[in-house]
């Protein structure tokens, strides 16, 4: 067999040649909206890769991004690899402190930053030790003020590039393409490296009929954000099948999202349960059309059983339940079904929904606990472990990876079941899970039951110290807007679906549950939060 190079030049070359009038459907700022081609798309990144060549930008070199999601990120997400160097995606949402040392740790050499975020990286450029240029992505031309040297317009870099420039051809697939850092609740961020091989196999994947089915007849919209694990694989997969995109830019809102989705008639979309919450909230008051979406893809937290029956229900729409994190690419798995449960009850296939899902093809997975791999009997846990060729076998220049990677696989740190069909579902962290009286207690389970309820909005379960049991689980909640309900209420409700003692002893009230820069509850702040309420 011949031995071509699995590398992401050819994802350019075929969306070029085979789909030059597909569009890219990018909003950059609340008035503007760009619609370009996938012929203007490859023209752009080529220039891209000349301009950054000629600041400096060699094979292996490091080019940071702090950008939304937009045309201009999606230009960097092959004009940077495809000439051979790595895309350090940064997320926008983390500390000052910790942009300041993955910026340092990654050793970027180049930072291409969107114009609202350019004051917070001029503000930190005295920290940044190995940056020598910074790129300010916006429209037109003009550069704000600043006292940094070697700041360039994106835009002007372009117009003085030339048309000629090719993508090398000699770049071997393992060759680094991508890298992204995790979003540490505690210490510094981890950095995870990806190769084109890794990126090409996994958007491949991503196209199979049994995983997102990605194709070109696809208008996709990635709501999870660029600078998070590659947009879950999207923009990738996309340019590679002339998929159209739609790539909602900066602080959108579930008003601006139900827009797109009614006004370019989207197909697909992903995104965190956060944001769907919103948007059901946004649709129920102000409905669109949503008959053009064939899936929304959920992932980063547990998907509420109400969430899903909602738009799975009422709406007609399939909501997709995956499982991933930046160490795995992302896609790890997808709450998809089997032909077994054709004829399975709607309340089945929800449970079903509700889980992380089948394991995805070519990818391995085990839940493990001191007794070895766990049975299939949807009830005893351990640590979910997976190994596979885009799943990451270190971290980058990081000690922190011998408690990881362990005789070929990754140990997640996430805590999960397997049921009796093979599908996943994660029932804790293992920091978050509580134990009580020496038997565990899944908050996950006890928070997607509470969002179930017709007054809850979010709910978050943590674990509080107990003279008697050693923990007891503590149920934060944020109510609807207009609604209410009481902490009797709330924990009667949880009584008929879970043994008693896994029902928490308190409700704690909340306006607001603290989130990761992911939209992920942040239960290390709430801990503390909550820490003096009288219960």
């Amino acid at each position: 067999m011949m031995q071509t190079p699995l590398v992401l030049n050819d994802f350019v070359k075929r969306a070029e040649r085979y789909f030059p009038k597909k569009l890219i459907i990018s909003r950059t700022s609340e008035t503007m909206i760009h619609r370009i081609t996938y012929k203007e798309f490859g023209q752009r990144t080529r220039k891209l890769s000349e301009a950054l060549t000629k600041l400096g930008m060699k094979k292996g070199t490091k080019v940071g991004s702090l950008a939304w999601n937009h045309h201009r990120h999606l230009e960097a997400y092959f004009g940077v690899p495809c000439a051979g160097a790595v895309l350090h995606m940064i997320n926008i949402r983390l500390s000052p402190e910790h942009i300041v040392y993955i910026i340092n740790h990654a050793e970027d050499e180049i930072l291409l930053v969107d114009s609202d975020i350019f004051p917070l990286i001029a503000q930190a450029a005295p920290l940044l030790k190995t940056v020598k240029h910074f790129v300010v992505m916006q429209d037109g031309t003009d550069l704000p003020e600043t006292n940094l040297e070697n700041v360039h317009s994106y835009e002007k870099l372009l117009e003085e590039a030339s048309d000629s420039y090719e993508f090398p051809d000699d770049l071997d697939e393992n060759m680094p393409a991508g890298m992204c850092y995790t979003s540490a609740t505690t210490g510094f961020p981890k950095g995870v490296v990806y190769t084109h091989r890794s990126l090409v196999l996994h958007s491949i994947a991503l196209g199979l009929a049994d995983s997102l089915g990605i194709r070109e007849n696809d208008v996709a919209m990635p709501v999870v954000p660029m600078f998070h694990v590659n947009a879950w694989g999207m923009p990738f997969a996309a340019v590679n099948f002339g998929t159209t995109q739609v790539l909602p830019g900066p602080m959108f809102n579930p008003q601006l999202l139900l827009d797109l989705i009614e006004q370019e008639k989207v197909t697909l979309t992903a995104g965190v349960p956060t944001i769907w919450l919103g948007v059901l909230n946004e649709q129920e008051r102000n409905p669109r059309d949503l008959s053009s979406l064939r899936a929304i893809v959920c992932g980063g937290s547990a998907s509420p059983k109400g969430l899903i029956r909602a738009f799975e229900e009422k709406y007609k729409v399939p909501f997709i339940v995956g499982y991933g994190m930046t160490e795995t690419t992302p896609i790890v798995s997808l709450s998809t079904y089997t032909t077994e449960m054709e004829n399975w009850s709607a309340e089945e296939k929800l449970n079903i929904r509700a889980t992380q899902g089948l394991t995805t093809t070519l990818v391995e997975t085990r839940v493990v606990n001191e007794n070895g791999e766990v049975p299939w009997d949807g009830k005893t846990m351990g640590e979910l472990t997976v190994r596979g060729p885009w799943i990451a076998d270190e971290y980058y220049k990081d000690d922190r990876t011998e408690e990881a990677f362990k005789d070929g696989w990754l140990y997640t740190g996430d805590i999960a079941v397997m049921t009796p069909e093979g599908y996943l579902k994660i029932t804790d962290r293992t920091k978050d899970l509580i134990k009580s009286g020496g038997e565990w207690i899944s908050s996950v389970d006890l928070e997607n039951a509470l969002m179930t309820h017709e007054a809850v909005f979010e709910a978050a379960v943590i674990a509080v110290p107990d003279e008697k049991w050693q923990e007891r689980p503590l149920a934060c909640v944020v109510l609807k807007e207009g609604s209410s309900a009481t902490k009797e209420e709330l924990l009667s409700y949880l009584e008929g679906q879970f043994a008693k003692w896994w029902v928490p002893d308190h409700v704690v009230f909340l306006t607001d549950i603290p989130k990761t820069s992911v939209g992920k509850f942040l239960k290390a702040k709430l801990r503390d939060e909550v820490k003096d309420y009288q219960l």
